[in-house]
């Protein structure tokens, strides 16, 4: 069902459907280029290409704009699959490439010879740069500009044939030098390129631009609405232009909306290339990369970066969102449903000096609104680890947790009291030795004592050696200056903890976890049975407070 409130693009297709202009219905395309791995941007795109065809009842394509064999290869096409479907959206049998159509684009290019709208060029690459002028200066007309259409057609042909070095000819279509539009200054439409194509082999040498190829793929599979981001403007009269003297019988129009702009993070493969090949980045999946896979193994839910781009909606304005409302709404798919365990990411060793015999068993609910997941078995016993900062020798004021002399409730435990620190030469604490108290068990309390507070813990013969990857932001700068990137990167982005995890939770089969006051994480895909890792998602809050309308 479309949104109450609807987006400008959403209201141009109410009124196109209204006027009777969609014989074909809703028809919309994600057209990424195989050339790398998809970012949060491209969710942005995704749900709204597939968003839009599926309230209205439409369909939409995915396709790879496979016109540059150079950048591209099948590891690309698989992997933004994957992340297309991942993020829950199915284009059906609506799986094309710009490469299905190159027979097509070819014929269309020498009809533009055939109508005198098109011409081959033999000035370099640098020669069209400084002929094409500049927004206030008209450019300069290529000596090539009045070849015959004869003479353009056999020259287009043989540069198929292979004819021609690179860089030795291209063609041009004819429109005009002197407009203000600079994409309209007689852009280029076709290059040589002697390189293999992931799909069609060597089969072509000549290999069409962006702006030719993707307008007339549109026309091809009759898309209604050809969404595109801002950045592209300036390229609709191009767009519409080629439709125009190629002589198709279907146009679609070009719609702009703004980018995705994520604070303390850049869009820009050059950088994150850059960061992996120093080993900063651990890859293109690592999960400080606001890629779909990096978010992926972060453990961010499909459905928090749907309901993200809801909330930050669809505009002509170009918008910079901040990481604290992605971030709630990864919380806000967590919180009632993920499992909650206990865990130790810089463990303290508390020794209980008047507790003897075998662990004794305890009870807990694995959620406390969820009571289909069960209970986990935890254990409490002489030897038992607390986190390292719920011990204070000074505590601050209003202080509430383990103190010298102080008491807290260990969670679903007891209450202990701590008698002596115990700390090695440098003067660390290394361990601590407190009393617990019998009668002060969880439940069934009748001790009367009063605690500071309640503290997580872990059993150490409960406990299971873990690795803990808690992440932060990349950069240190709201936006980064691409520029000077290296002075901007978040030294303390990843910082590694090794502590514990309870025994029940590493028997446990959940895809994501909380762990109590430390946030939710999920297993990484390096973690073995023998050596857990995770990854924290998300902190448990941090104050954001979500505003009542984003768009």
């Amino acid at each position: 069902m479309p949104p109450e409130v609807l987006d400008f693009i959403r209201k141009r297709v109410v009124a196109d459907v209204e006027e009777g202009k969609l014989a074909d219905g809703i028809v919309t395309r994600f057209p990424p280029e195989p050339n790398g791995f998809l970012h949060i941007g491209h969710a942005k795109s995704i749900a709204l290409n597939f968003g839009v065809a599926e309230e209205y009842g439409g369909k939409t394509f995915l396709r790879f704009d496979d016109t540059n064999p150079l950048a591209e290869s099948e590891e690309f096409v698989q992997a933004i699959q994957r992340d297309v479907r991942w993020l829950g959206y199915d284009w059906e049998d609506r799986l094309t490439f710009a490469s299905d159509y190159f027979h097509e684009l070819y014929y269309f290019a020498e009809k533009l010879i055939e109508g005198g709208h098109a011409f081959v060029c033999d000035l370099s690459s640098d020669e069209i740069r400084s002929t094409r002028g500049t927004l206030t200066t008209p450019g300069t007309s290529s000596p090539y500009r009045n070849r015959t259409e004869e003479e353009n057609l056999n020259l287009f042909r043989e540069m198929r044939a292979g004819k021609f070095q690179e860089g030795t000819k291209v063609l041009r279509a004819k429109i005009d030098m002197s407009s203000p539009n600079i994409n309209l200054r007689d852009p280029v439409i076709y290059r040589i390129l002697f390189a293999e194509h992931h799909r069609t082999g060597t089969e072509w040498c000549i290999y069409p631009m962006y702006d030719f190829t993707h307008c007339i793929c549109d026309a091809l599979e009759k898309i209604s609405h050809s969404l595109c981001t801002l950045e592209f403007e300036d390229h609709r009269p191009l767009y519409d232009w080629v439709i125009e003297h190629i002589g198709v019988n279907h146009h679609p129009p070009q719609i702009e909306f703004s980018r995705l702009g994520l604070e303390y993070n850049v869009m820009s493969k050059r950088i994150y290339t850059s960061l992996i090949e120093q080993g900063f980045l651990s890859g293109w999946d690592d999960p400080r990369v606001p890629t779909i896979s990096g978010l992926r193994r972060r453990g961010v839910p499909p459905a928090s970066i749907r309901e993200f781009t809801r909330r930050i909606g669809v505009t002509k304005q170009d918008n910079l969102v901040e990481t604290e409302l992605l971030d709630f709404c990864i919380r806000r798919e967590f919180e009632e449903s993920a499992p909650r365990s206990m865990a130790v990411l810089d463990p303290l060793k508390v020794v209980v000096t008047n507790y003897e015999g075998q662990d004794e068993r305890l009870e807990a609910p694995w959620h406390p609104k969820h009571d289909e997941l069960g209970e986990k078995t935890l254990t409490f016993g002489r030897e038992i680890y607390i986190e390292r900062t719920d011990f204070s020798e000074d505590p601050p004021r209003k202080y509430r947790r383990l103190t010298i002399n102080g008491m807290v409730r260990l969670r679903y435990a007891f209450i202990i009291r701590c008698d002596e620190v115990i700390k090695d030469i440098e003067g660390k604490i290394t361990e601590l030795h407190v009393t617990y108290f019998p009668e002060s068990r969880s439940g069934q309390d009748t001790s009367g004592l009063k605690p500071k507070g309640v503290i997580h813990f872990v059993s150490g013969n409960n406990a299971v050696p873990a690795e803990f990857r808690l992440f932060d932001k990349l950069f240190t700068t709201r936006i980064p200056d691409t520029n000077n990137i290296d002075e901007q990167i978040n030294r303390e982005s990843l910082v590694v903890k090794q502590g514990y995890i309870e025994g029940a939770m590493h028997k446990a089969d959940f895809s994501q976890i909380q762990f109590e006051r430390a946030g939710y994480f999920v297993e990484d895909q390096e973690s073995t049975s023998e050596s857990p890792v995770y990854n924290r998602t998300v902190t448990l809050s941090d104050g954001y407070k979500v505003p009542v309308s984003v768009n």
